[in-house]
C-alpha cells in the first residue's frame, strides 16, 4: 500500500451513508472511487452504508459492489484488498425508515471505536434530494456530518432559492457540499497553479493581453435512456450553470488572499456577481435531428441538446473580453478545453505572404481530460530562405512527468475533499443563486432551437455568434503523443 503523506486524508474515521447506492453514478464512479481511496490508505478507517430503494441484503449489496468493481474499476483489484473493503460494507433499504438508518450508523460508529465523522452522499435524482435530506434529519444524523449533493441545484432562481432554504432547515451551509465533478479534475485545479505560481503568465491574465476565451465541451455521446430526464433539463441547465460557469470562475477569478477554501470561494462568487445577464440574442440553441423520436420526448419538444453562448464579466480585469461557451450532445468530437486567445500585435512588419495572421492569434489551451495537457501556440519562422512563418506549439502532458498514476479521478478527489471539509472545489448557495439570476433573461425568452445533424459541430449560427473570431475546435493540429517521439 502506498504511503500517504500526513494531512492528505481526513482527520477522523468516516461513516459514509451512500443514498442511491445501487444507481448508475454509484456503480460507475462512487463505489470504485471509495474502494480506491480506502485501498491506498486515504481513508484507512471507514464504514460504508448503502441505502437505496432496492430490497436486498448486505451480502447481496457486496455482490453488487464487487460486480461493479470488476466491470468498471480502472485499477487492478487484489482479493485481499477486496476482502478488507467488503468488511466495511453494510446495506439498508430506504423503506426500513429513519430509525433503522440511525441504528445502522450507530453500529458502524461503534465498530470504529473512536471519534468519527459522517459523510452523506446523495446520489439521487433532483426530485428525491429533499426527501433524502429529510430522512437524514429525521434519523438524527446531522451532527458531525457533511452532505454531498449532486446537480442540478434547482432549475431557475426561484427553485434554487427554495431548494437551498429547505436544505438549510436541516443542514447548515458549511455542511453542504454541492459537487461539480469538472472541478475535481486535475487540469481544472492546475489552472490555479498555472495562473498564480508563474510570474510569466500572471501579469498578462487580463483584458490588455487576452482577446477572448473559449470554454468548449462538445460530446459525441447521445442520451440513451436519459432522454426523459433531459427533456426536463436541457443542455443549459445540465452543463452550463453547473459545469462551464464553474470552470469560467477558476479562469477569471482574482488572486485569492490564500488557498484556503473561504478565500477561493469568495473570489469565485465575485466573478459571478460581475457577470452580466445572459442575453437571448447572445445564445444559439440546437437540437440534434432524431431527438424528438426518442422515448420520453415530446413530439414538438423545444429542449436544447446543444447550446453556445457569449457572456461578459463586467469588472476591471475582463471588461470587453467575450467568453464563448459551447456544449452539446452527438457532436463531432468529445473534448473538454479552455482556450485563451491572446491579442495579436498591433502592427505587422512581415510580408503579406509570410503567413502571419493566417492561422489566428496565439492560444494557450488547457485540455480538461483527467490527465492534464496544455499547449501554447505561436508563430515561428520556417527554415530556409525568405520569411515564411508557421504556427508552432509548446505542449505539456501529465504523461511526460511519470506522475500520471498518482492522478485521482475527479469523484475520488471530491469525496476526499468533502471528508476533509475542504470546500475549495464546491459551489456555494450564493454562487448558484447568482448564476440562476444572470440566467433569468435566457430562461424567460429562449431563442428557438435549430436542428443540427448528429456528428456535426452544431447549428451553423454558432459561427455568427463567435465572429469575427473562430471556434478553437476542431483544432488546427492534434495533441502530440509523447510516446511516439524519438529519442
Amino acid at each position: 500500500m502506498a504511503k500517504i503523506p500526513p494531512g492528505v486524508g481526513p482527520k477522523f474515521p468516516q461513516v459514509v451513508v451512500l443514498v442511491g447506492a445501487t444507481g448508475d453514478l454509484s456503480r460507475r464512479k462512487l463505489l470504485p472511487g471509495l474502494f480506491h481511496l480506502a485501498n491506498v490508505g486515504f481513508i484507512p478507517k471507514c464504514r460504508i452504508i448503502g441505502v437505496s430503494l432496492d430490497e436486498m441484503s448486505t451480502e447481496d449489496f457486496k455482490t453488487f459492489v464487487r460486480k461493479a468493481l470488476d466491470e468498471l474499476a480502472t485499477r487492478k483489484i487484489k482479493e485481499s484488498d477486496w476482502e478488507r473493503f467488503a468488511a466495511c460494507l453494510d446495506y439498508l433499504p430506504i423503506g426500513a425508515g429513519p430509525a433503522a438508518l440511525k441504528a445502522a450508523v450507530e453500529k458502524a460508529e461503534e465498530s470504529l471505536g473512536e471519534e468519527n465523522r459522517r459523510l452523506h452522499y446523495l446520489s439521487v435524482p433532483p426530485n428525491a434530494a429533499l426527501s433524502a435530506v429529510k430522512m437524514l434529519g429525521d434519523a438524527g444524523l446531522v451532527e458531525r456530518s457533511r452532505v454531498v449533493m449532486e446537480k442540478p441545484f434547482g432549475t431557475d432562481l426561484a427553485s434554487a432559492v427554495e431548494l437551498n432554504s429547505k436544505v438549510h432547515e436541516v443542514f447548515a451551509e458549511d455542511q453542504v457540499f454541492r459537487i461539480d465533478h469538472f472541478l475535481g479534475k486535475e487540469p481544472a485545479q492546475n489552472i490555479l497553479a498555472f495562473r498564480f505560481a508563474n510570474g510569466l503568465f500572471e501579469p498578462i491574465w487580463n483584458r490588455n493581453f487576452i482577446d477572448h476565451v473559449q470554454i468548449d465541451v462538445p460530446e459525441t455521446i447521445g442520451l440513451g435512456s436519459r432522454a426523459n430526464f433531459y427533456e426536463q433539463t436541457g443542455a443549459y441547465r445540465d452543463m452550463v450553470v453547473t459545469h462551464l460557469f464553474q470552470i469560467l470562475a477558476f479562469m477569471a477569478m482574482e488572486p485569492p488572499a490564500s488557498l484556503d477554501p473561504k478565500s477561493i470561494g469568495e473570489e469565485k462568487n465575485k466573478v459571478f456577481r460581475s457577470m452580466l445577464p445572459i442575453k437571448p440574442t447572445d445564445v444559439v440553441r440546437g437540437q440534434f435531428a432524431g431527438y424528438r423520436d426518442l422515448a420520453g420526448v415530446e413530439p414538438e419538444s423545444d429542449t436544447e441538446t446543444f447550446i453556445a453562448l457569449r457572456c461578459s464579466i463586467d469588472n476591471w480585469r475582463w471588461a470587453g473580453v467575450p467568453f464563448y461557451l459551447r456544449t452539446g450532445k452527438c457532436l463531432a468530437e468529445g473534448q473538454r478545453i479552455i482556450s485563451i486567445a491572446f491579442r495579436e500585435p498591433p502592427k505587422s512588419m512581415f510580408p503579406a505572404d509570410s503567413g502571419v495572421g493566417a492561422q489566428g492569434p496565439d492560444h494557450l489551451t488547457f485540455d480538461l481530460a483527467d490527465a492534464s495537457k496544455m499547449s501554447l501556440s505561436f508563430y515561428g519562422k520556417r527554415p530556409g530562405p525568405g520569411m515564411k512563418l508557421d504556427k508552432l506549439s509548446l505542449q505539456f502532458a501529465m504523461d511526460d512527468t511519470g506522475l500520471v498514476g498518482e492522478v485521482l479521478e475527479a469523484y475520488e478527489r471530491l469525496i476526499l475533499d468533502a471528508m476533509r471539509g475542504d470546500r475549495t472545489l464546491f459551489t456555494t448557495a450564493e454562487g448558484i443563486e447568482r448564476l440562476w439570476e444572470v440566467s433569468t433573461p435566457l430562461l424567460e425568452a429562449p431563442p428557438p432551437v435549430r436542428i443540427y445533424s448528429p456528428g456535426s459541430w452544431g447549428p451553423n449560427a454558432i459561427h455568427q455568434l463567435v465572429a469575427p473570431h473562430a471556434w478553437r475546435l476542431p483544432f488546427e493540429r492534434s495533441w502530440r503523443d509523447p510516446n511516439a517521439l524519438g529519442d
